[in-house]
């Protein structure tokens, strides 16, 4: 299949699955993830509609926004973040989803420029994925609302690979419910669901999804 044939057929079936759980198209944002591929084929995206485009590495993702810097992109920041390079990944990125420590939020701060944030949960007991354990979110949240220059969105998480992922999602909706929303009542946007758990997360209320492989087709090998 062709970019256009995967990308018409995924969009197809994000307004399926909306529609089955009772939802509009409209409200789910599709981030295309275009790690390891080449700009070009961010530029053949934007050419076929794409607006949000999703990085995992902070180089990958400042090479391929100074290159395109002229599209009309919104990138969006998706993986576990260094401290270090924090203000690096303000420069480019519209959101960042990836905010699980406090010292991430500092690093980020900024009293001059704002920028979306999610806070993401670790739904794991693996202490090296990448997000907060659910007792630290409330903390964690409060900081980032105290934070100049930080727009809190919602909540970001990964499925676990070991269970179903509609009941994962489900718990993100209901920290979402129960420690964001008393907190920041605006903060109720979800960052889950990717190739292979989409329509779960969709009928959980997922309001973006980060979806690659689904759309890119297979990442060229790394040597």
């Amino acid at each position: 299949m062709s970019l256009a044939s995967r990308l018409e057929l995924v969009r197809a079936e994000i307004a399926d699955a909306a529609v089955e759980a009772g939802r509009s198209p409209d409200g789910v944002t599709l981030i295309v993830v275009t790690k390891f591929h080449p700009a070009s084929l961010v530029a053949d995206l934007v050419a076929l509609g794409v607006r949000d485009v999703g990085e995992n590495r902070h180089q990958e993702a400042q090479q391929k926004a100074a290159e395109l810097a002229g599209l009309d992109l919104r990138w969006h920041f998706v993986g576990q973040l260094q401290s270090k390079k924090a203000r690096q990944v303000r420069r480019y990125a519209s959101a960042i989803h990836s905010v699980d420590r406090a010292a991430l939020v500092d690093a980020l701060r900024s009293e001059e420029a704002s920028v979306d944030v999610f806070v993401q949960v670790n739904l794991t007991d693996d202490p090296e994925r990448g997000g907060a354990r659910p007792a630290e979110l409330g903390p964690l949240v409060e900081r980032v609302l105290d934070a100049p220059g930080l727009r809190l969105r919602g909540l970001m998480a990964v499925a676990p690979l070991d269970e179903p992922a509609r009941p994962a999602f489900a718990r993100v909706r209901e920290l979402c419910d129960r420690v964001v929303l008393p907190l920041a009542p605006e903060a109720s946007d979800l960052s889950i669901g990717m190739s292979q758990d989409f329509r779960e997360a969709i009928a959980e209320g997922a309001t973006h999804l980060r979806i690659g492989t689904a759309i890119t087709g297979n990442r060229p090998v790394r040597g």
